[in-house]
């Protein structure tokens, strides 16, 4: 009489041992309390704003302790795999700065002691693993054919109870292992299920390092583990992976919670400890007064590749997820305005159970904080590696490097820097005017606010240019004489003194600046009037100002 080895032989005859894995990939040598994570994406489709967000999670946590973050490709599901999908991925991390410590660099390249790091070449691995539950009883050849299954499925539906393979459901579990052998021989298509010995009238209980106790249902299904194929399932390629890899901390999102019980029945056939898990909330927009979960079918901020079209920083970024995954990360950052993000303390059991609302004013807010404190010339650099992908016109107006490093410098460096950049795709909006060629050639509105009288607005310049201007007074010197000019014309040297009697000024001296701001650069928002001044110089400011007496 067959026994389950003679099966499991005759299934895979030439698998080794699952010994010889567990010993080739041995327990790491890492200082306790450290964590092992993994990004194990599917080269399946673009990276989007989630994947981000749990590998952000898995670096930090695992950097921060000291232990190790890999990158593992899942990619079992060949036929819907695009083009080129690993190198994205990698690419994707590599932008956000998400550095994986072992696993893959490129789609044929990997570095670490624990690989393979592609599912796809561990095939031999799964089918040893996949032999020992079988030698054991714990798993077994069906040959269920698609009508079958159809069958079974239309019967489930109409009884309306409970689909999947399970229980009296479960056809070809209690096959004896001589009529399994005789359908091999027979050459009948099979795939390898686990036989689960879960009670689904039972619960479990788990910890989940965010969600707290959570209770389920006992696992009862019968899954399939390994494909006609050859190659396993998602769910028992991650067990088999997990434990050989010797990850401590599995972040994944929500979506995940319900495969909690058939996880655990699986390492628990396999006999051998799981890791925790920790599913983090599913980010969520907030539409016409409802939240809904991030669409990358709706929401272009639902895919990486938004953040890199719109040139918003990686830094940035990043600093937004830590922001919406920490509670903490916020009054971290108030007290902590020039720290680098490598000093915050992540804690997972921090991050929020309900769904975290993902804002893009908000990030864009932050993304302004971020360039603020670079200096003109880093500002130069990332702007123009932008433009020469995205913005033809901005790449003209840099390759003036010396001027536009002056032009980038206005109002950096201070205590208060200007925060009117919040991606690279607003630096040609907001830099533009300053070039003369730029400026003379496009079409200008001016709008002089308060002051509106053309005559006027003429002889402000005129007087301006004529009396007060002096290309090397310091600032102090440049905004007593705007008063002086002001006083002269008749308007209030001082705003306080309009505010305080306002029927007897026409204006005041911030009106006066607002119309020179206007006639150099038909704005009437704009950094600073002095440094503007200082960075066009005399003749561009006399060729401004001339333009608008002649009108």
């Amino acid at each position: 009489m067959s026994d389950y080895n003679d099966l499991a032989n005759k299934i895979f005859p030439d698998a080794k041992e699952r010994k010889f894995y567990e010993e080739k990939y041995p327990e790491r040598d890492l200082k306790e309390g450290t964590v092992v994570t993994r990004f194990a994406p599917s080269p399946t489709g673009t990276m989007h704003i989630g994947n981000l967000f749990g590998a952000t999670i898995d670096n930090k946590v695992a950097k921060q302790s000291g232990g190790v973050f890999y990158l593992r490709i899942e990619d079992t599901d060949q036929k819907r795999e695009i083009e080129d999908g690993i190198n994205k991925i990698i690419k994707a991390l590599k932008d956000f700065d998400v550095i994986a410590d072992e696993g893959m660099i490129s789609d044929t390249e990997s570095i670490g002691n624990y690989g393979p790091y592609k599912q796809s070449e561990r095939k031999d691995i799964y089918q040893a693993f996949a032999k020992s539950l079988i030698a054991k009883g714990r798993a077994y050849p069906c040959f269920a054919t698609e009508d079958e299954l159809n069958e079974m499925r239309t019967k489930q539906e109409t009884a309306k109870i409970r689909p999947g393979y399970y229980g009296v459901w479960a056809k070809y579990r209690k096959l004896t292992v001589e009529d399994a052998i005789k359908k091999i021989d027979n050459g009948e298509k099979y795939v390898i299920r686990f036989k689960s010995m879960g009670d689904e009238n039972k619960k479990i209980k788990h910890h989940d390092v965010i969600k707290g106790n959570i209770e389920f249902p006992e696992n009862d299904q019968d899954i399939i583990i390994i494909k006609s194929d050859g190659l396993p399932t998602y769910h028992f390629a991650h067990a088999v992976d997990d434990y050989l890899m010797k990850t401590t901390l599995v972040v994944r999102g929500e979506e995940w919670v319900s495969s909690i019980p058939l996880h655990l029945d699986l390492f628990k056939a396999l006999e051998v400890k799981p890791p925790k898990y920790a599913h983090t909330a599913t980010l969520l927009k907030s539409d016409n007064g409802t939240k809904r979960k991030i669409s990358k079918r709706k929401d272009p901020e639902a895919a990486v590749s938004y953040y890199h079209e719109q040139g918003i920083p990686a830094e940035a970024v990043t600093e937004y997820l830590l922001n919406i995954a920490n509670s903490n990360f916020e009054g971290w950052r108030k007290g902590n305005k020039d720290a680098s993000i490598d000093e915050f303390k992540f804690d997972i059991k921090k991050m929020g159970v309900s769904g975290a609302l993902f804002d893009i004013v908000k990030l864009l807010d932050i993304s302004k904080t971020v360039i603020s404190k670079y200096s003109a010339e880093r500002i130069y650099e990332e702007s123009l590696k932008w433009a020469n992908r995205y913005d033809e016109e901005l790449v003209k107006l840099l390759n003036n490097k010396e001027y536009s490093l002056e032009v980038l410098g206005i109002e950096r460096g201070n205590a208060k820097p200007r925060k009117d950049i919040a991606k690279w795709s607003d630096v040609r909006e907001n830099i533009e005017y300053m070039y003369d060629e730029v400026f003379f050639e496009k079409e200008r509105n001016y709008e002089f606010g308060k002051i509106n009288n053309k005559e006027e607005i003429k002889n402000i310049v005129k007087l301006y240019m004529e009396k007060y201007y002096d290309e090397n007074d310091d600032k102090q010197k440049w905004f007593d004489k705007m008063k002086d000019l002001t006083e002269s014309l008749g308007y209030a040297r001082e705003v306080k003194d309009f505010k305080q009697n306002p029927e007897k000024w026409k204006a005041h001296v911030g009106d006066i600046s607002t119309v020179l701001r206007v006639a150099l650069t038909t704005r009437q928002n704009t950094p600073d009037l002095y440094e503007i001044m200082k960075v066009l110089g005399k003749d561009s400011m006399k060729k401004r100002f001339s333009y608008i007496e002649e009108q």
